[in-house]
């Protein structure tokens, strides 16, 4: 398993924002647990060392003077002698008697005390005695019948078999931290090690879909995050092959447009040029072709023109007032009529049964007339129909409906249509850009554009705008306006020379 750290790399990460802080959890459990177990241990000692000197008890019941006597006969009777030496000392701190025979070395007095000025008469000690064994000592006052301190008694145990049980229990809490923060590194590892190994064939996959190289997918192994990811890629990568394709035939296309009319103009103006004086008829034809020819390349161009402000977001509607739209429709109708009867196809208008009216730029929308009238005539073949509707609406829109008999477009580039660069069928001229500067230029007006066709039967568009509602002036307020007006003119004086004339006249 190899796994190369950077300073900024996933693993370095990982190391010092979650591994870190999994060993210090380790550490901090160890720790507690340690001092947990050897506390334990230290309690257990305790208890049953106290326990075990239960019967030096006795001697808070008899009186001062029979207190070493009784001390010497518990001493003898003592049965624990094996597990704990117990000593009793007298009211002055000394030890008077031992369980194990012998006068003990250790001074005691500090314990004695300890014991004496606690309010549990009891005093522990847990240290080293005179000849270096680690001991546990417990000092516990007596007092008498009548509450006075007559001695204590104390009890001492050796610690060697209780640290070598706290050692041993260290150890294994050791060994297991060091075998739970082994597993974790080697498993966080392994899981990291997976995860920058995608990341890495992710990024070369993407770097070669940078260098154009559309082609290239990513393997999905997983359904996890990084799957997602990868499918997510793949997507990136189809539709950038989508639009790759899209642009080069709309560079194709475009090129095509232009060099149609290009050829066109450079073809009659030399015509035209070389028929100067000979046969004005030719001239003045091949002058129309021209004219016509530049017109077609000048409104390619400001198509062109249209989609880089709509695609840079500065496509914007301009001089908008109230415009009535079937005359618009009429105008653009008109200006396809000869088109269409050339192509043997019958482009009909239906005139609305009252007008229309919209806040809209009229250059604009005559520009998303022409681009859909345009496209129905373009891709409606010899002897089909084209119908040009408007219908007013009751929920204060007007209805744009342009209907053809052509081709159809296939169910599967319906929803593309309005895409830049896409064109359902490559073989008919255009650039493929019109229907998508129109798309936006009614969204301008705060319209829709809807498409609905089927392929083999005919392409059905829709255009909806809101109609204009021109605000109302109350017929009471009118009046209430204009009557002191015709008051005030038929109660102006007459000035002096109409009245002089005035009475002359009578």
């Amino acid at each position: 398993m190899k796994l190369n750290l950077h300073f900024k790399s996933i693993a370095t990460r990982w190391l010092f924002r979650v591994y870190l802080i999994i060993a210090l959890a380790v550490v901090a459990i160890a720790i507690i647990l340690s001092m947990l177990f050897t506390t334990l241990i230290f309690n257990t000692v305790q208890s049953q060392a106290t326990d075990y000197a239960q019967s030096f008890k006795n001697l808070s019941s008899v009186d001062k003077n029979n207190f070493y006597d009784t001390a010497i006969i518990l001493s003898d009777d003592f049965e624990y002698k094996t597990k704990i030496e117990v000593q009793v000392i007298n009211d002055a701190g000394r030890v008077i008697v031992s369980t194990t025979g012998f006068q003990p070395s250790d001074d005691i007095k500090s314990e004695y005390d300890r014991a004496s000025n606690s309010l549990s008469g009891v005093s522990i000690y847990k240290g080293k005695n005179s000849s270096g064994e680690s001991i546990m000592a417990g000092t516990h006052i007596i007092h008498s019948v009548n509450g006075e301190i007559v001695g204590a008694y104390r009890w001492v145990t050796s610690l060697k078999a209780a640290y070598k049980s706290i050692n041993l229990t260290i150890a294994i809490i050791i060994v297991i931290s060091l075998i739970v923060l082994v597993l974790c590194a080697l498993s966080g590892l392994f899981f990291l090690n997976a995860i920058v190994a995608k990341l890495r064939d992710m990024g070369n996959t993407t770097r070669k879909i940078a260098g154009g190289d559309f082609k290239a997918r990513i393997e999905i192994s997983s359904n996890d995050e990084l799957g997602e990811l990868g499918e997510t890629i793949n997507y990136m990568a189809s539709e950038l092959q989508t639009a790759e394709t899209m642009k080069n035939d709309f560079i194709s296309s475009v090129s095509h447009e232009l060099r149609t009319p290009l050829t066109a103009i450079r073809g009659w103006g030399e015509t035209a040029k070389m028929s100067l004086g000979t046969d004005e008829d030719l001239v003045a034809r091949g002058l129309d072709v021209v004219l016509s020819e530049a017109d077609r390349l000048s409104g390619l161009v400001e198509d062109l023109l249209d989609f880089s402000r709509m695609q840079s977001g500065r496509m914007i509607v301009n001089n908008v007032q109230p415009i009535d739209v079937s005359h618009l429709l009429v105008s653009v109708s008109d200006m396809y009529t000869e088109l269409a009867i050339k192509q043997g196809i019958e482009l009909s208008y239906t005139p609305p049964a009252k007008s229309s009216i919209v806040m809209a730029d009229s250059d604009r929308l005559k520009q998303v007339f022409i681009n859909v009238i345009d496209n129905a005539v373009k891709y409606t073949e010899k002897g089909g129909l084209v119908l040009v509707a408007q219908v007013q609406e009751e929920e204060g829109c007007v209805r744009i409906v342009v209907k053809d008999t052509g081709v159809g477009i296939p169910a599967e580039d319906l929803d593309h249509v309005k895409e830049k660069f896409f064109k359902s069928n490559k073989t008919i001229r255009g650039s493929g850009i019109g229907l998508a500067v129109a798309d936006e230029i009614i969204k301008q007006h705060h319209g829709l554009l809807f498409i609905e066709s089927t392929e083999g039967v005919g392409t059905t568009v829709t255009i909806v705008l809101p109609l204009y509602e021109e605000p109302a002036i109350e017929e009471n307020l009118a009046e209430e306006i204009i009557e002191p007006l015709n008051n005030e003119q038929t109660a102006l004086p007459l000035d002096e020379d109409a009245e002089k004339s005035q009475q002359g006249e009578n």
